[in-house]
């Protein structure tokens, strides 16, 4: 490491101060502590846990920023010790490689400043133009999140997972908790196409298949949808899907039918009818909200990105298995040739590289 290297990585530093806003962040955590210390804070509990979770989230950031200070000079005092001792130029190096990755997390997470960025996200998977080769790639597709999800550190529930009838899924709703997981996941928004030698075809012929990807922001309490609960249609069912004890011998699965826009939506997943209501309400809210960005906007809604068919040409992303191995994302021009870690859930570089291109434009 040379005072080059070195003084990029403190002017970086610097740089992390100013548009992290770190200032403006310590006085708000210091305002939100002192509001969660007062009496009776917590008799609304909806308003107390999303309070507790901004708080939560200002607090992740400001340590980060500290830790990044931290190493900024622990790696200035081993370059200035590897003058007098040769074995501190190796200890400079690792703390500046260090400071480098921080700085790296710290740039990204700046780069979600959206309303609902922070917040969790509601993920749900269609397939496309295929048939069974559609459905399988629906599943394959709800894998990777899922596991995805976990690598994060995030919570994933499943709220909706309808199984076909020979294999695969025909759809997928997943609910994603974790700080930004709405902003980290608004890459995925679009068609995926998936290129491979078909299992389901005995010629073994090449096959392409489709499958679409929504992304909706789990909405704060305090956000107001217009949703008349008389507009809503209850119907249940038994679910149909695989679940735990209760589930598939009771009418636990909730379909929710919005009569003046016809929006459908589904939840099987959970344990009991009132929690399957609750999730399915949670999302035709999002839905709802959505809409009516839409048509305040007067245009495509951002928090979801351009409807498009679900075929050819219309993809974000493709997924080549056969004749070679590739994924690439169509729109930032991030490739890479490990297909298996990705549909395992290793798409952090495709996420990111989106995310920078979208910065840049």
């Amino acid at each position: 490491m040379d005072e080059r290297l070195l003084a990029r990585l403190a002017e970086r530093v610097s740089d992390a101060h100013s548009y992290l806003h770190i200032e403006e962040k310590s006085a708000e955590l210091a305002r939100l502590d002192e509001e969660t210390a007062r009496p009776g804070f917590w008799d609304d509990v909806p308003r107390a846990q999303r309070i507790s979770k901004q708080a939560g989230n200002l607090r992740d950031t400001l340590k980060e920023y500290a830790a990044a200070c931290g190493a900024l000079d622990d790696a200035r005092a081993a370059f200035e010790l590897s003058s007098e001792d040769e074995a501190f130029s190796e200890e400079a190096r690792i703390a500046a490689a260090s400071l480098d990755d921080m700085l790296d997390a710290l740039e990204l997470s700046s780069w979600f400043s959206g309303r609902f960025d922070e917040g969790d996200a509601i993920l749900t998977i269609n397939p496309g133009q295929g048939g069974l080769e559609a459905n399988d790639w629906c599943e394959m597709l709800f894998q990777m999140y899922t596991r995805y999800a976990g690598s994060k550190g995030w919570k994933a529930t499943v709220l909706d997972a309808v199984p076909a009838e020979v294999m695969g899924l025909d759809r997928a709703t997943i609910q994603i908790e974790g700080r930004n997981a709405y902003g980290m996941l608004s890459s995925e928004v679009g068609v995926h196409r998936l290129v491979r030698i078909s299992p389901t075809d005995e010629k073994e012929r090449r096959h392409t298949t489709f499958a679409s990807v929504e992304v909706l922001p789990v909405l704060p309490d305090d956000i107001e949808v217009d949703l008349n609960p008389a507009d809503v249609r209850v119907d249940v069912y038994r679910s149909s899907g695989p679940g735990g004890q209760c589930v598939n011998t009771t009418d636990s699965a909730v379909r929710l039918t919005h009569i003046p826009t016809g929006i459908v939506v589904t939840c099987q997943n959970q344990k009991s009818q009132l929690q399957n209501k609750e999730a399915a309400f949670r999302v035709l809210k999002a839905r709802l909200f959505e809409l009516e960005e839409a048509k305040r906007a007067e245009q495509i809604d951002e928090l979801r990105g351009e409807r498009k068919e679900i075929s050819f040409g219309s993809q974000i992303r493709n997924y080549v298995l056969y004749p070679y191995q590739l994924v690439k994302d169509l729109r930032s021009g991030v490739e890479t040739g490990n297909v298996d870690a990705v549909l395992g859930g290793e798409i952090d570089q495709l996420v990111i590289g989106y995310h920078k291109w979208r910065v840049s434009q």
